[in-house]
Formats: structure tokens, C-alpha cells, sequence
């Protein structure tokens, strides 16, 4: 019994203590690890001057993945939740869109189908209480104001609400639920045939939204598609794949990716595809990057429609998000991706983040956002296609048909006003004049009664000014009134009904819709 005891702790201890595998392990200690860890403990506990270590660390985390690439970065805690949150699709809360005007919360659009819409809750409405909580207090925080609104599913919360032309406080009791952070933000028909999906973002819901957008424009009627990536940055790979297989049939190679051992992993469709044999446009630009890549470049390398526009920005890298222990994170880059025919879309970045994230200056200065021939290639980067079209590697996707860029001074201001919302602020203001009247409007009033007058620009320049921008918008007056119409449009109609606005006459849309034999 003691020789048998003697021998089962034997076996018990090896197995614990396996000193037949010397190599390091995923978290083992090294001296050079030792050395950053000891320094961190030296300024910690023996330095002359207080100094924060945790800013220290957050500094030499994002000092080291400086040297790494341009994508692989470090996500601090106070804004982790916020990210993921974006990325999520939903959250919990009670789903308004809202501004802090001076010490007032004021609400710019219920969210569509979500807890406030369904008690009656406008856009314009001021939000003074939420639980017996004054939320008209210049000291509350956005942290502050945000816990207060959101919390658990089915909770609910008491929102006392002054409105316009009423005299007392209106009194709502909302209950908390998921509402929806939608990536789809348009999807509608240019013409009887020829249907348009607008997808800004790659999150976890959005292959599910693209499917039930896409399937609605069948059932009406669609027989070709326009699929709108433009200034679209990417976002969850999964979600890419799963578009891309509503448009090829099973067993067709989508990407495949290659880590940093050498091992390949390949991703074929399904047979689960609605759009097989559709018509489809892909419109692309230097901004629609990663994601957004992967299906343009999964489709055109198996020859699957036309993409349209300019060369894409080039990222061909696959991130993994990897937790700190301390509420924060690091998205590290762990594989290239690859398109169907072998080719990388990711742009060298040797020379330096700065110089990678400048390479938009580069194109604007060779000329290859009018010029199509003015686009550089590596011939030694030439793939062919299935079907014998030629394709690039070496730094984003070259549109099978080119259409140029507006590179004007003022278009370019424009534009750049209309993505961050730099108009979305005088926007409110101007609805805030008379919002009993916008709110009572449907769209095709709206888009047939409502007109943005000189007076309107001039004001819009005057408000400006007081952030110091001081703009001539020269020939483009006419395209500041599109957007500021559109911005008008998104505050009370939401996404859908602003895009049809912004894509009147877009370059871009009347080429797809040229290309479709699509009526404008």
C-alpha cells in the first residue's frame, strides 16, 4: 500500500511539475520583461515626485504598439465600454438621441421602434427630471447623466418633460429594453428594379440587418442592387463573410488568412446566399477600408459584380482583442488576410504611422482621386481573376469602374462638416424655431415645403464664426443646402429618408444607377 501511495503521488507530482518542456510559455518571465516590470516599481516606490504609474503604463503600452503597426492598438477602460458598445449593435436604456444645450438635455430623435418613441416622446422635448434626479445641472457629468438613464432590462424610469406650447411638465414613465444601434442606415429603391443598401459599420448585428434589408427590397420588386461601403472603416471580419455569402454560391473561396506561424485558414461560402444571380454595383472609396475590403475584394476576385468608385484605403490586417486584467485592452494584429486569388490589400507602413495615415495627402498630390491612370500598381503584385480580370495587391481595391473625387476647397470642407456633424448642432436650433410645425410634417411635405434660403446659409456661416471657422462655400452653396437638408431630415425622419436626400445627383449613385439601366 505504501509502494502504491508512493507511486500514485509520483505520477500526481509529474504531472504537475512537467519539467520535460522548457519553452516559454504564452506568460512566462523573461529579463526583459523583469526589466520594464522593476522600472515601473522603481519610479513607483522610490522616485522623488508623485508620479501616476498607471498613465506611465498606459504610455509605454501604446509606445510599444507604436512599433507594431498602425492597427494594433491599446483601448484604455474609460473608453472600452463605449467602443464596444458601438460595435455591439445594441445597448440597454431608454433610446433617445440628445444634446446638453447650456444645462438642459434635450432630445434630438427618439430612436425608431424604441422605449421612448412608444410612450410619445418627440424630438425637442427637454428632459428636467429622470427618477425625481434634476438633470438641468451644468456640474452632472456624461457618465453621470448616462447611468441614470440607462439600467437593467424591464426597469423603468419617471422623466418629467417640458415641451413646447405646454404649460405644465409632461409626465412619462419609460421602461428600459435593448434598442437597437443600427449599422444598415439605408435601404430603399433608386428605381422599380434597382434597390440601395448603405451599411457604415461592421458590428455584430449588421450581417443580420443586410440580410433582412435585402430580403424586403426582393420581395418589392428588386432585381439588382447598388451596396453602399463608402467611409465605411471596417469592423468585425464574421460580419463581412456573411454578406459576402448572400452573393456567392457554396464552395466559393471568400478570403483566407495567414498567421504568424504560417498556418492558413480558408473561408468558403455556403449555400445559404439570397442574391446569387442579381446585378450588384459595390461602391468603394480611399475611406472604405478592412471589412469593407474583404467584400469587395472576396467579389470582385470571384467575378461577382462591379465595384464602382475609387481605390479603397488598404488594410489587410486582422485584429484580436485581448483583455488587460484592468478593464481595458489591446486589439492586436494577428493575421493578413488574403483575397480569393492570393493577393494582400495591405499597404506598406515602414515608414511610420504618421506617414500611413497621411497617404490620403499622397493620393490627393499624384492625382489618383480624379485620374484613374494616375493610380500606382506593382506589377509584380498582378493576380488574375476566374473570369481573367486583372487585380492588384499591394494597397486597396481598384474599382472595376472609376468615378472621380471632388477635390474643390469648399466641396472637400463640406464634406468633412457633414461626417463629424458639425452641422447637426445649428440644425437643432433652426428645427428648435418652430418644432411644432417640423414635427407635424411627413416626409414628402417635408422634402416639398421646407427650403434652406440664403439666409439659412448666411446664418449657418455666422455660427461658424464663433468656433473661429470662417468658410466661403463659393459654387457650393447649392450643396450646403443638400446637407443641411439632410441633416434636417436625419433629425426628423432618421437615417433612411437623409440619404435619399444626400444621394440626389451623387456622383457615385447616378453612375451605379447608369450602370443598372436605372431611370433618374
Amino acid at each position: 500500500m505504501i509502494i502504491g501511495a508512493a507511486c500514485a503521488f509520483g505520477v500526481y507530482l509529474g504531472s504537475v511539475l512537467d519539467f520535460s518542456d522548457t519553452s516559454p510559455g504564452l506568460f512566462s518571465v523573461n529579463s526583459q520583461k523583469e526589466k520594464l516590470a522593476r522600472l515601473i516599481d522603481y519610479i513607483e516606490y522610490e522616485y522623488v515626485d508623485e508620479v501616476n504609474t498607471d498613465s506611465i503604463v498606459d504610455v509605454a503600452i501604446n509606445e510599444i504598439l507604436s512599433n507594431l503597426d498602425p492597427h494594433s492598438v491599446y483601448i484604455p477602460e474609460e473608453e472600452y465600454a463605449f467602443i464596444n458598445q458601438n460595435m455591439q449593435g445594441d445597448y440597454v436604456g431608454i433610446g433617445v438621441k440628445f444634446y446638453k444645450i447650456n444645462d438642459t438635455i434635450a432630445v434630438i430623435s427618439p430612436i425608431s421602434k424604441g422605449p421612448s418613441e412608444k410612450v410619445g416622446i418627440k424630438a425637442g422635448d427637454k428632459i428636467l427630471y429622470a427618477n425625481g434626479i434634476p438633470l438641468f445641472n451644468n456640474s452632472l457629468s456624461q457618465d453621470s447623466l448616462i447611468s441614470i438613464l440607462k439600467g437593467p432590462v424591464g426597469s423603468e424610469v419617471d422623466l418629467k418633460i417640458y415641451r413646447n406650447g405646454k404649460e405644465k411638465l409632461l409626465d412619462f414613465t419609460v421602461e428600459r429594453n435593448v434598442v437597437s444601434l443600427k449599422s444598415v442606415v439605408a435601404s430603399y429603391k433608386l428605381c422599380d428594379h434597382l434597390g440601395y443598401i448603405k451599411i457604415d459599420r461592421f458590428a455584430e448585428t449588421t450581417s443580420e440587418e443586410f440580410h433582412t434589408a435585402l430580403k424586403s427590397l426582393l420581395e418589392n420588386g428588386t432585381t439588382k442592387l447598388v451596396l453602399d461601403l463608402r467611409n465605411n472603416g471596417g469592423g468585425y471580419l464574421q460580419e463581412a463573410v456573411e454578406i459576402v455569402d448572400e452573393f456567392l454560391p457554396k464552395g466559393k473561396l471568400i478570403l483566407f488568412t495567414k498567421n504568424k506561424s504560417g498556418n492558413i485558414q480558408k473561408t468558403f461560402a455556403t449555400n445559404e446566399g439570397i442574391f446569387e444571380h442579381g446585378k450588384l454595383l459595390v461602391l468603394i472609396n480611399e475611406n472604405s477600408a478592412s471589412a469593407s475590403e474583404i467584400v469587395a475584394g472576396a467579389l470582385q476576385d470571384n467575378d461577382v459584380g462591379t465595384i464602382v468608385g475609387r481605390r479603397s484605403f488598404g488594410k489587410g490586417l486582422v485584429q484580436k482583442e485581448m483583455k488587460l486584467g484592468d478593464g481595458s485592452a489591446v486589439r492586436l494584429t494577428v493575421a493578413r488576410y488574403y483575397t480569393p486569388t492570393g493577393r494582400s490589400i495591405q499597404r506598406p507602413y515602414e515608414n511610420g504611422t504618421e506617414a500611413y495615415f497621411n497617404e490620403y495627402l499622397k493620393r490627393y498630390k499624384n492625382g489618383e482621386l480624379v485620374h484613374a491612370d494616375s493610380i500606382e500598381v506593382n506589377d509584380s503584385l498582378k493576380f488574375v481573376t476566374p473570369g481573367g480580370n486583372i487585380v492588384y495587391g499591394g494597397g486597396g481595391i481598384i474599382p472595376d469602374v472609376f468615378v472621380p473625387k471632388d477635390i474643390n476647397y469648399g466641396k472637400e470642407h463640406l464634406d468633412y462638416m457633414l461626417q463629424v456633424g458639425a452641422m447637426d448642432r445649428f440644425v437643432f436650433a433652426q428645427l428648435e424655431k418652430d418644432r411644432k410645425y417640423y414635427n407635424q410634417l411627413g416626409f414628402t411635405q417635408f422634402k416639398a415645403e421646407v427650403k434652406i434660403d440664403e439666409q439659412m446659409i448666411d446664418a449657418f456661416q455666422e455660427y461658424l464664426r464663433q468656433f473661429n471657422i470662417d468658410l466661403r462655400f463659393g459654387d457650393y452653396r447649392q450643396v450646403l443646402k443638400k446637407y443641411l437638408k439632410a441633416t434636417m431630415a436625419q433629425q426628423l425622419f432618421g437615417s433612411n429618408r437623409s440619404h435619399k436626400i444626400l444621394n440626389h445627383h451623387d456622383a457615385m449613385i447616378v453612375k451605379a444607377q447608369d450602370l443598372a439601366d436605372c431611370p433618374r
